[in-house]
């Protein structure tokens, strides 16, 4: 039953091909890590409860490709999207670079001007980094979005991402204010209890 849910939210992962998108995904929604996790073709989603404050909401979690054949998605991917976390691989610094095509794109295709972004540097297990934790959060405070350093295979900072993101988009009501309960986009009922234990996030908001 979704009598107990708060709102639906759409939250979009974007970012350079590679960067571990799915693997993010995968470890916040099913604590799972795949280190043979194939490129997502087109788009992916998934679901999961999330309880934030006492409230509980509904998580709706699209994940795109980030190859340049399947830009022809991009508008009807970003409608309506309340959140959107950006990824690059720390150890590509090519991947922190094109940080900037996406952020414009989504300023681009968003049908909310407030969207919130948080942006996550992923895969701080590895030693061959190239991009600093002061370049990220750099970065982050130019442009005005939440930061926090992950890995998907260890676990680190993926629960905090999706926690803090959702924090502060039910912080901004007239983001989900007109979402109800019964808007499930359509995704089906697959849900996945969480506990809520926000910590080692860095809020540059």
């Amino acid at each position: 039953m979704d009598d107990d849910i708060l709102t639906t939210l759409k939250i979009l992962i974007i970012g350079e091909s590679g960067v571990g998108k799915s693997s993010l995904l995968l470890r916040f929604t099913e604590d799972n890590f795949d280190p043979e996790q194939t490129l997502t073709i087109g788009v992916d989603f998934k679901t999961k409860r999330l309880a934030i404050e006492g409230n509980t909401v509904k998580l709706a979690i699209w994940d795109t490709a980030g190859q340049e054949r399947f830009r022809t998605l991009t508008p009807s991917y970003y409608r309506d999207a309340q959140g959107a976390i950006l990824v690059y691989d720390v150890c590509n610094y090519s991947t922190f670079s094109k940080l900037e095509t996406w952020l414009s794109e989504l300023e681009t295709y968003s049908t909310k001007r407030n969207i919130i972004k948080m942006i996550v540097a992923n895969k701080i297990d590895m030693d061959n980094r190239e991009v600093s934790r002061e370049e990220g959060m750099h970065f982050a405070k130019k442009h005005k979005t939440l930061f926090i350093e992950a890995s998907a295979k260890t676990k680190d900072g993926v629960q905090s991402a999706f926690e803090e993101l959702v924090q502060k988009i039910i912080q901004t009501p007239d983001l989900w204010e007109n979402y109800g309960p019964g808007s499930n986009f359509h995704l089906g009922n697959k849900e996945h209890p969480a506990q809520s234990n926000c910590s080692g996030y860095c809020n540059l908001a």
